[in-house]
């Protein structure tokens, strides 16, 4: 019975697809990991780690790049909390666009004043006058699946909708609205948005995206919201063009230490995928390609490996994660037919420096002959299935 370690609390829904498995929080050496938040920098892995899933987008938790010479599989859940994301930034537009948490603590502070509150509200709701959202222009930097469903959201609500991702995949471009303009850089969104909302992962390249010379590139009361990761925007950079009035308001969902009671900025608790749908979808989502990689070797959701699988129809399924090197192929297939054996079906695909290989066997190979296998320069992990 395969292990599966679960290193944070996951939606019971998992419970079921891994009724087969041994499925708890603490188990020694898991062929499987479940985890959301939990720093797995410092985890000791065992040789018996197949993959771990993440049930999110988010993998910076994870030492990706480790596991991948390492022949750990890291899974991700694109997508599956998308809608719960969605609605936190449509919610973080009209917060954006009115002064409608200032005026929710004014109203509080008209606690006792008994039936002067009605006087006291009309007399004083001058002071949080906001705009509409409706015939704005809204910059989305980043059109995955968040990006792509916040950029159709703001354009049914009249938003004029700019968009850049110089990694659109093709599924994405065609879900995207036909009211969404896109644009080849971020400097043409930074000089016409009113709004900007940023759905990139946080890399080396994005590290600081917004700084001060993006900044003055914008338009003067510009509206940021940064859902993705707080290290997307320099804080010292946010806070000087709030206070200058540069930046109208500066909206997130990674508060920290800096940040949090400066003026117009408003700070969630990292809420976006907090709802029970999105945990639910996530759990569910991760749990079956975990399942899928153990049981059959299929890859789908992977980000350190390329995505690779096939259905299951012959006696045995030689899967090979190696490195991206020439004629590593045409040395395991040799070793594959000097035993008599056919390959029915394969599949190989690069990602980067790593590769996967999927063959389907009409016959089993010989332990000797999987043993010269693993020994060919290149080959991180082998898999007869």
């Amino acid at each position: 019975m395969a292990k599966i370690l679960k290193l944070n609390a996951i939606s019971p829904l998992a419970d079921e697809i891994f009724a087969k498995y041994e499925y708890t929080e603490n188990c020694d050496k898991p062929d499987g990991i479940m985890v959301r938040s939990a720093a797995m920098a410092d985890y000791k892995v065992n040789d018996n780690l197949l993959a771990v899933a993440r049930a999110g987008a988010g993998t910076n938790n994870i030492p990706c790049a480790d596991y991948a010479e390492k022949g750990i599989v890291v899974f991700n859940t694109p997508g599956a909390n998308a809608n719960a994301v969605k609605e936190l930034v449509i919610c973080e537009l009209f917060l954006g666009g009115r002064k409608i948490t200032e005026a929710i603590d004014w109203a509080k502070t008209l606690k006792g004043e008994g039936e002067n509150v009605a006087k006291l509200v009309e007399k004083g709701k001058s002071k949080f006058v906001g705009c509409e959202i409706a015939g704005k222009t809204l910059g989305v930097i980043g059109l995955g699946a968040i990006g792509v469903s916040v950029a159709n959201a703001a354009a049914a609500l009249g938003m004029n909708v700019v968009g850049f991702d110089p990694y659109l995949s093709t599924p994405n471009a065609v879900a995207l609205t036909s009211d969404a303009k896109l644009v080849s850089t971020r400097d043409e969104i930074y000089k016409v948005a009113d709004f900007i909302t940023l759905h990139v992962p946080l890399t080396a390249e994005t590290k600081g995206l917004i700084n001060k010379d993006t900044i003055t590139k914008m338009k003067d009361g510009v509206v940021i919201i940064n859902n993705s990761r707080g290290e997307l925007a320099e804080t010292e950079d946010i806070i000087a063009a709030l206070e200058s009035g540069k930046v109208e308001r500066y909206i997130t969902d990674f508060p920290n230490d800096k940040i949090i009671g400066v003026k117009n900025a408003i700070c969630v608790p990292h809420l976006g995928a907090s709802t029970p749908e999105a945990e639910d979808y996530c759990a569910v989502m991760a749990a079956r390609q975990l399942t899928d990689y153990i049981e059959n070797g299929n890859i789908k959701n992977s980000v350190n490996y390329p995505a690779v699988s096939m259905p299951r129809e012959s006696k045995s399924r030689l899967c090979v994660l190696h490195k991206n090197i020439k004629e590593i192929l045409s040395k395991i297939l040799a070793l594959v037919s000097s035993q008599g054996i056919n390959v029915d079906n394969m599949q190989d695909a690069s990602k980067g420096e790593y590769a996967y290989l999927i063959c389907e066997l009409d016959g089993v190979p010989s332990k000797d002959s999987v043993e010269k296998i693993k020994k060919i320069d290149g080959v991180i992990r082998l898999r007869l299935i």
